[in-house]
C-alpha cells in the first residue's frame, strides 16, 4: 500500500495498518531550501522543491500543496502584509465600511498566486502523486467572510444576520471554485481551512457557517472529491456542531482531547486527524518529545480513521531533525516502543520568566497570549480588536504580544495560567480565553481595571 493509498483509506474512515502522516508543510518548505515565505508563497518552482525536500526528509503519506489562507482574499481586494517567516497577513478589509459584495472583484482561476498554486500541483503530481496525497487547501467560509468583514461581522450577526448569511453563503461558492479548480488539478483531499470559527458560539456556528460548509461539502462530495474541516484554535465548544458537518474528515490543533473526538466522530461516521503541539513540542523541544508526542497521540486515537499531523501549519523554523524523529515512529513500531519507554523530562518552570507588578502601573496592561498574530488568524482579529479598544478607554494602555512560538512566550502563558489560544489577560488576569470581544465589551473591561486601580482620566 503507498503513502497516498494508506491516507486516502484512513480519510474514508478504515482501518490502516500504520498511523497515516500528514505534515502541514507551507512556508516551512521554503526554510527547508534556504528562501523565505514571501519568495516561497509566489513560486511554483520554490514550492516544487520545498515539498520534494519535504518528502525526502519526512516521508509522508499526505502534503498540502500551499497552506496559506490568504489568496483568496488576495484575489477579493485584500491588501497583504508580507514577512520573511510566515505567511502574509491580511490588512485591509474590502467591506469593512461598506457590506456590498457587488463591489468586490471578480474571482476567477487566472488571478492572483491561482495560476501559481495548480502549476505546482500539476508539476507535484508528476513527480509523487502516485506516492503521496496532494491536499488542496483553501480558506474556510467564516474566516474569507471576517477577512472581507473585518472584526465588524461579530457584530453584524447579531444586528444584520441576512447579511452574515448572505455574505458566507457568497464565501462558500468561492470555496467551490477553489474546490473545483483543485480537483481539476489532481488534488486528492479538499481541507476547509476556517480557524476563525473557533471564535464563535455553536448557535453562530450553527446559523452561519454549517450551511455554507455543507453546500461546499456536499459539492466536493457530488464531484467524487474527499473533504476535511480543520481548524486550529480551541474549538472545544463547537467540536460537536464541527462533527455534524458534511465532512469527511475532522482535523484539529493541540488544544483538543483526541480521545473525545475519537468519540464524536465515531458517533457521526466521521474520520478524524491531528494534534502534535507545534511549539513547545515540534518548534522548541527534543527528538524525544516529539516522538513522545506522537506515539501518545496515535496510542489515543486507535487504528482506524486517523491521519497524524501538526496542530496547524509547521512554524517556519522547526527543527527538521524532529519531523524525520515523528517519521520514525510512524513507520517503525519498534521505534514507536522505544519512544513509549523513555522517560520524559523535567518540564521547564520558567524560574528565570518574570511577570509584571501590575498593581504598581497607573496604566492598565494587556497581555494577549498568542500563537503568532502574523500567521494565525484568530490571533491576528484579536490583536486588532485590543488595538482599537485600547483606543477607546479612557485610560492609557500597554499592549503586550506574547508569542508561544518563543520561549518567553510560553513562559508568559505558563505564569499567568492560560491554557488556550488566544487569549486576553487584563493586569495578569484571564479576561477572554479563545473568544474576541467585541468593542464595548472589551472597552467596559479595560476601563473596569482602571477603575479598580484608582486610575482617572489619562495616565501621563
Amino acid at each position: 500500500m503507498t503513502g497516498k493509498e494508506l491516507i486516502l483509506n484512513a480519510v474514508k474512515g478504515h482501518a490502516t495498518p500504520r498511523p497515516a502522516w500528514l505534515p502541514f508543510v507551507g512556508c516551512h518548505g521554503g526554510k527547508l531550501i534556504g528562501k523565505s515565505a514571501t519568495e516561497y508563497l509566489q513560486s511554483a518552482e520554490l514550492m516544487v522543491e520545498g515539498l520534494q525536500k519535504a518528502k525526502e526528509l519526512y516521508r509522508p503519506d499526505g502534503l498540502p500543496v500551499t497552506f496559506d489562507l490568504q489568496v483568496e482574499a488576495e484575489i477579493l481586494g485584500c491588501q497583504l502584509h508580507w514577512a520573511n517567516e510566515v505567511p502574509p497577513s491580511v490588512v485591509t478589509h474590502p467591506l469593512e465600511e461598506h457590506f456590498d459584495l457587488a463591489t468586490l472583484p471578480a474571482f476567477a482561476a487566472t488571478k492572483g498566486r491561482l495560476p501559481i498554486i495548480m502549476s505546482a500541483l500539476d508539476t507535484l503530481n508528476t513527480q509523487i502523486g502516485n506516492e503521496v496525497a496532494l491536499y488542496g487547501l483553501l480558506c474556510g467560509p467564516f474566516t474569507l467572510a471576517l477577512h472581507l468583514r473585518g472584526n465588524n461581522i461579530f457584530l453584524d450577526m447579531f444586528d444584520d444576520p441576512a447579511k452574515v448569511q448572505e455574505l458566507t453563503d457568497y464565501c462558500a461558492d468561492i470555496a467551490i471554485k477553489m474546490a473545483r479548480l483543485y480537483l481539476q488539478h489532481g488534488a486528492s483531499v479538499i481541507a476547509v481551512v476556517d480557524p476563525m470559527t473557533s471564535q464563535i458560539s455553536p448557535e453562530h456556528f450553527e446559523a452561519f457557517v454549517t450551511p455554507a460548509m455543507n453546500k461546499l461539502f456536499d459539492w466536493i462530495r457530488a464531484n467524487n472529491g474527499l473533504s476535511s474541516i480543520f481548524v486550529c484554535g480551541d474549538v472545544t465548544r463547537n467540536l460537536e456542531v464541527m462533527c455534524q458537518t458534511h465532512a469527511d474528515n475532522i482535523c484539529v490543533d493541540e488544544q483538543i482531547s483526541i480521545p473525545h473526538l475519537h468519540q464524536l466522530c465515531e458517533m457521526t461516521g466521521k474520520s478524524f486527524g491531528g494534534n502534535i503541539k507545534l511549539t513547545s513540542v515540534l518548534l522548541l523541544g527534543s527528538e524525544q518529545d516529539s516522538q513522545r508526542e506522537a506515539v501518545e497521540i496515535m496510542d489515543a486515537a486507535g487504528g482506524k480513521g486517523f491521519v497524524l499531523a501538526p496542530g496547524c501549519d509547521l512554524p517556519y523554523h522547526t527543527p527538521p531533525a524532529n519531523l524525520t524523529a515523528v517519521a520514525a515512529v510512524v513507520h517503525d513500531e519498534y521505534a514507536r516502543r522505544v519512544a513509549r519507554e523513555t522517560v520524559a523530562g523535567m518540564a521547564d518552570a520558567y524560574d528565570d520568566i518574570e511577570i509584571p507588578h501590575y498593581s504598581h502601573y497607573k496604566e492598565v496592561i494587556v497581555d494577549v497570549i498568542t500563537l503568532d498574530s502574523t500567521s494565525c488568524a484568530p490571533c491576528q482579529y484579536m490583536m486588532e480588536a485590543v488595538e482599537k479598544a485600547a483606543a477607546k478607554a479612557f485610560v492609557k494602555v500597554y499592549i503586550n504580544e506574547h508569542k508561544i512560538k518563543a520561549r518567553a512566550g510560553l513562559g508568559m502563558m505558563k505564569k499567568l495560567g492560560v491554557s488556550n489560544l488566544p487569549t486576553i489577560c487584563i493586569d495578569g488576569e484571564i479576561a477572554f480565553a479563545s473568544i474576541i470581544p467585541d468593542m464595548k465589551t472589551l472597552v467596559k473591561a479595560i476601563e473596569a481595571r482602571a477603575i479598580a486601580k484608582n486610575i482617572s482620566g489619562l495616565a501621563s
